[in-house]
């Protein structure tokens, strides 16, 4: 298996030879490939445009047919389209003409095997020295959370990051649809979505190895990212003594994951009402962590946010307890802004003095910079 994925490895290298040099860069983040003379690169946040090209047309197909081959995937005209994990880790995806009007259009995502720790991440001016104290408080609590940003806000990051702060002893079943949660925890159980093979047959989905997981009697259940029915499943599963569970979802604000979480859940095969849809939903999140990438190419954590479950006009109760400063923007082009206390109490305040956590009411109090 290790001789198949390195050859995987040096095949794909080969046919990705115009843009070999991005990939072996680690400040690269992300490749952008739109047609073959139209190539971008992120670093730090920003989007950069190359000098890279392919010969043509036809050599960047070549190139995207052979990796399809290399990972056992197809793509052609019936099927144009391909998302896939190389074996290094990272994530491509690709579109064909004539659905992609500018040529053979690629991203692919790197893979990073580093680790960022809270005190990194606070370093980095992600988070706060409070802010990270008290989602540490929460994982050590055992808090429900779910993870909100748009792509690219690094939801996975903070995901992996909150998942390392989970108390020793426990076990973790993570699902994954692509695995890039790079976990270090003792005993964690990783689990992998497959597609259908060519004939429909053999498909494994999240909603599936979520099922089977609740049988492996799981502390903690990780799911990368909530995007279909298997979301009822996850709020049974925090709803029914699995405390601890954290997924993500791509939304705008805690309110826009709380309500899209719902519409997810309302996929799934049950009659259940709208209303009590609701209360569920309601109950099983404790927490939502919104993770912003801003226009100076940073990522932070702009809100964290309760959700006290529903208010008497039927929408959710959801309240900030740490909530972004205004943002103001340096003579090097760069954001000034961080979380601040909203004056709001978690509802669980008395729990965290039973648990002798380092918060007082005090902590909390409304706080705003001048």
């Amino acid at each position: 298996m290790a001789q198949d994925d390195s050859a995987a490895k040096s095949a794909i290298r080969s046919f990705l030879s115009p843009i070999l040099v991005f990939l072996e860069d680690p400040s690269v983040t992300e490749i952008l490939i739109n047609g073959p003379k139209d190539i971008f690169v992120e670093q730090k946040g920003k989007l950069t445009k190359t000098t890279a090209a392919f010969t043509d047309e036809d050599a960047l197909k070549a190139a995207v047919n052979n990796i399809a081959q290399s990972v056992g995937r197809r793509i052609s005209t019936e099927e144009p389209r391909l998302d896939a994990r190389l074996p290094d880790g990272s994530r491509i995806a690709v579109v064909i003409p004539p659905c992609a009007r500018n040529g053979t259009t690629v991203s692919i995502r790197k893979f990073t095997q580093s680790s960022i720790s809270l005190k990194d991440y606070v370093k980095l001016g992600s988070l706060t020295p409070q802010g990270a104290q008290f989602l540490d408080a929460c994982m050590f609590l055992g808090k429900n959370i779910l993870v909100s940003g748009g792509t690219g806000s690094g939801k996975t990051t903070l995901l992996s990051l909150l998942c390392s702060r989970i108390p020793k002893g426990q076990r973790v079943i993570v699902i994954e649809d692509s695995s890039e949660l790079n976990i270090k925890y003792e005993h964690v159980v990783s689990f992998e979505t497959r597609m259908a093979d060519q004939l429909g047959k053999g498909e494994v989905t999240i909603r599936d190895l979520l099922k089977s997981s609740l049988r492996l009697r799981p502390d903690r259940i990780i799911v990368g990212e909530v995007r279909g029915s298997e979301a009822l499943e996850l709020i049974n599963a925090m709803n029914t003594g699995h405390k601890g569970c954290l997924g993500t979802v791509h939304a705008n604000s805690a309110e826009d994951a709380i309500v899209r979480l719902e519409a997810l859940a309302q996929g799934g095969d049950s009659q259940i009402s709208e209303r009590a849809l609701r209360h569920q939903v309601g109950s099983a999140i404790d927490l939502i962590v919104q993770v912003s990438r801003f226009s100076d190419g940073s990522r932070r954590i702009s809100a964290i946010s309760e959700v006290l479950g529903s208010n008497p006009d039927n929408t959710y109760d959801v309240r900030p307890i740490f909530q972004m400063s205004r943002m103001i923007r340096k003579a090097d082009g760069q954001l000034s802004g961080h979380i601040e206390t909203s004056g709001q109490l978690p509802s669980f305040m008395e729990e965290i003095k039973d648990n002798g956590l380092p918060f007082t009411e005090e902590s909390f109090a409304l706080r705003k910079s001048s």
